[in-house]
């Protein structure tokens, strides 16, 4: 007994493509859930079988398939197709309509090509286990009193008892007018009240903005405070020492260019001193430009007259020096 088409059934349950070698493929597609509003019915998603016979050469899936079930060589197998393959194009060539169990029929047509029939009633769709089609009953709605029969009753009601409406004169209300007057008094006045709490709040809000910048800028110039060797806890006369420190050096007063580079700006006169002459003994022409308007002594890299050649410095300076260091253009 050749189990061929038993086993191309089982197949089509996973796979999409199965190919009977030297006869064709079968193939199958996705059909979604359909409702046929004509006779009322539901269509549960299935796969749809089609033939295409193009498709001939063997893949090594029925056949690998075949001899795993029936326990046989892969030979064997394949011969055992060949033979089945035969008999299915003889019945063919005699006109006879050939049935494949669980698939679909096979028949010749008027112009003598071959023609694919497959079963319906069989879902190869794993995912729609158990989902059958089935056919709703007609909904129907039976409406016990129409429009017309409320009507009707609501006349005869009337025309037994009568409905009558006896105006009612309106009492007058004079203190609701200066409740509303008083209404739209304290309306304006809060109106009013509170505009001039928004502009007292703006106001203050700008005195406000205008300390926290002056706050932001005096911390910015600290920042660049540097005490690179501080000092111990002992008395000492500052006032003197700035006085001495601060004439130790004429020439580092003297600046050319408006582009300054700065390193930092100190509190104390001898640490600028320091700062100017660690610098020239690495190579920069630096110098003081004096006390800024927070009391400290600005120290520079170097000054230039051209911006270009100011920012380039400043770029490199920042790069293999220190990063702390930023351009003040100032006329000094």
């Amino acid at each position: 007994m050749n189990n061929t088409a038993k086993y191309i059934s089982e197949l089509l349950y996973r796979y999409e493509c199965v190919i009977l070698p030297g006869f064709g493929a079968f193939l199958t597609r996705r059909q979604p859930a359909m409702i046929q509003e004509a006779n009322n019915s539901f269509l549960p998603p299935k796969k749809l079988i089609s033939f295409n016979r193009q498709l001939k050469n063997n893949d090594g899936l029925l056949a690998n398939y075949l001899a795993t079930a029936e326990n046989i060589s892969y030979t064997d197998a394949v011969a055992k197709i060949q033979r089945y393959v035969l008999s299915l194009n003889e019945k063919i060539a005699q006109g006879k309509r050939v049935e494949l169990e669980s698939i679909g029929s096979f028949f010749t047509s008027v112009e003598n090509t071959l023609q694919f029939e497959p079963l319906q009633e069989v879902n190869y769709l794993t995912e729609a286990f158990g989902l059958n089609t089935f056919v709703s009953p007609t909904i129907t709605r039976e409406v016990s009193i129409k429009r017309e029969e409320y009507k009707e009753e609501v006349e005869a009601i009337e025309e037994v008892a009568p409905l009558t409406f006896t105006p009612e004169k309106r009492q007058e209300r004079p203190y609701l007018q200066y409740a509303a007057a008083a209404a739209i008094l304290i309306g304006v006045g809060g109106f009013f009240g509170v505009q001039q709490i928004s502009n007292n709040t703006k106001s203050f809000n700008n005195q406000e903005w205008v300390k926290a910048d002056a706050e932001i800028e005096n911390r910015i110039q600290e920042a660049t405070f540097e005490i690179s060797n501080p000092l111990p806890a002992i008395n000492l006369n500052l006032a003197k020492e700035e006085e001495a420190s601060v004439n130790i050096d004429e020439e580092s007063t003297m600046v050319s260019g408006k582009y300054h580079i700065v390193a930092g700006a100190f509190r104390i006169a001898s640490n600028a001193d320091k700062k100017v002459k660690n610098l020239r003994a690495q190579g920069f022409d630096a110098k003081l430009i004096g006390v800024n308007k927070y009391g400290l002594h600005q120290v520079v890299y170097q000054s230039y007259s051209d911006r270009i050649e100011a920012l380039q410095a400043l770029r490199k300076i920042k790069k293999e020096e220190s990063p702390r260091a930023w351009l003040l253009v100032q006329e000094l």
